[in-house]
């Protein structure tokens, strides 16, 4: 493809998982001769596992006190990984490109007071007037403050206090959906030139007891010890292992991005999401629509984990392209939700610009590759609904 001074282009990657903190830990780790053990804590929420946080040093990346209290750890973890993409991009100290920069965040609903909604589950068991209770508890027990915390744009709102990036912002809700919306808008916006630079991403935490409660309202759980992600036991859950992770994106145009001599790690050729029915073959169908014309070497898929959907997304992929390695990256990092897509494109990123093979991260059901890829396409597949497909170029 002709090269345009409208092409967008990565050029930061900030990503936190449980494998490490930036860029270049999980480079070192991803693109090493054999994949990283995955870490997961059986322990703390058993019997459901989770990938958790590495220990991380906040003020790194926000330095007062004040705004690390002030916010939830979701938002914490989304700033501390948006502050790592502007390093990596070398915008951090541009305060001219940050006052100008777009802003475009995949979020879910803030945390929980889960001592009151214990509360109020205890207390109901025993009345009948759920309706007055309820109303009785939210007026005494919550604190003003946790209604802010939970509106989902304070984390693009706390970027912006925190790291002063002050172009146009979006906030973009929908679980795995709001990713893709979010990348999908974003590379929109450059190649129509109504931006030039544009911070993307989300963050998600695995380590909340109401997020354990939902995933196990349906039955989506791994539970017991970790797995494969493209064979976990169907007598041990529905599948997903969640995992905290924060993944954040810079994308330019190509001109934009030349013109200060950045290093571009890859092309975003190809964005597109979908959603709808899947039964009788219509995802398959959505699939084959999103890819058409795509022709990956490697496959980096944001695959849930559960049984019959992560069957279906192999087994199509493995058909529509034989000749590409297929790595299920959320075996290694968990299932991060909203912040599922910009991890996958970031991880798939690293390895276009290293130019060197990514080993399986399952030896069992994922094939070596022989030479580095050229072109990448990473997937995210809802756990309920929407898909998303990218199509990255190594930058030549």
């Amino acid at each position: 493809m002709a090269k345009s001074d409208k092409d967008v282009v990565i050029t930061g990657i900030g990503l936190v998982s449980s494998l490490g903190v930036g860029r270049e830990a999980h480079e070192a780790l991803i693109l090493g001769d054999s994949a990283p053990a995955p870490i997961v804590d059986t322990e703390r929420f058993a019997p459901y596992p989770v990938h958790p946080l590495p220990a991380i040093d906040w003020s790194q990346q926000i330095p007062k006190r004040g705004d690390q209290r002030q916010m939830e750890n979701w938002q914490r973890l989304g700033v501390f990984a948006a502050g790592l993409a502007l390093d990596d991009a070398g915008f951090k100290d541009d305060a001219d490109a940050c006052a100008s920069m777009d802003m475009i965040v995949a979020a879910g609903g803030g945390e929980r007071d889960i001592n009151v909604d214990s509360m109020i589950v205890d207390e109901a068991l025993k009345r009948n007037d759920r309706e007055a209770l309820l109303n009785q508890k939210l007026t005494t027990e919550l604190r003003p403050t946790l209604f802010l915390a939970q509106l989902s744009n304070l984390l693009a709102g706390n970027i912006s206090i925190v790291h002063k990036v002050t172009g146009s912002s979006r906030t973009f809700m929908g679980e795995e959906g709001a990713g893709v919306s979010a990348v999908e808008t974003a590379a929109a916006r450059i190649r129509a030139g109504q931006s030039t630079h544009a911070l993307v991403g989300g963050a998600f935490i695995a380590e909340r007891l109401d997020i354990i409660l939902m995933v196990e309202a349906i039955k989506g759980h791994q539970t017991g010890e970790w797995s494969s992600i493209w064979a976990r036991d169907k007598d041990h859950g529905g599948g997903m292992i969640m995992g905290s992770v924060g993944a954040f994106l810079i994308l330019e145009s190509r001109g934009h991005a030349e013109a200060r001599g950045a290093r571009i790690y890859a092309t975003i050729e190809q964005v597109e999401g979908d959603r709808g029915n899947r039964a009788e073959g219509r995802l398959e169908k959505r699939l084959e629509r999103m890819v058409s014309g795509a022709k990956p070497e490697l496959v980096m898929s944001g695959t849930t984990g559960f049984h019959d959907l992560a069957a279906r997304e192999k087994a199509f992929f493995e058909a529509k392209f034989p000749e590409a390695a297929l790595r299920g990256f959320g075996g290694l990092i968990g299932h991060s939700v909203e912040a599922q897509f910009t991890a996958g494109i970031g991880l798939a990123a690293m390895a276009l610009s290293a130019a060197k093979p990514v080993a399986p991260f399952d030896k069992d059901h994922e094939k070596a590759m022989a030479k580095p890829a050229a072109t990448a396409l990473v997937t995210t597949i809802g756990h309920q609904r929407g898909e998303g497909v990218a199509l990255l170029a190594a930058n030549a």
